[in-house]
């Protein structure tokens, strides 16, 4: 049982720099697609905001997966003993 609690802090661990660095790319995008520029076409807006927002939107679900494994964690005693120590 204690393989699992680590193996499910771990994957919640790993949710969250994978939603914080798509968040990062999609902040990047957005802002590539509010800075004026003449050389930008109408096809560039197009994939600059289709960018943004599906990096911004694999974000939300991954920052949801790990408040999920989080609530796992907190629901078990030997979770809990497992985040009081970390």
């Amino acid at each position: 049982m204690k393989q699992k609690v680590k193996s499910l802090y771990e994957r919640m661990v790993d949710f969250k720099r994978f939603g914080i660095v798509l968040l990062v790319f999609g902040i990047f995008f957005y802002f590539g697609l509010i800075i004026p520029s003449d050389a930008k076409t109408e096809m560039d807006r197009d994939v600059l905001m289709i960018g943004s927002t599906s990096f911004m939107a694999a974000s939300i679900l991954f920052f949801t997966l790990s408040k999920q494994c989080y609530l796992k964690l907190l629901k078990s005693e030997e979770g809990q003993d497992y985040l009081s120590k970390k």
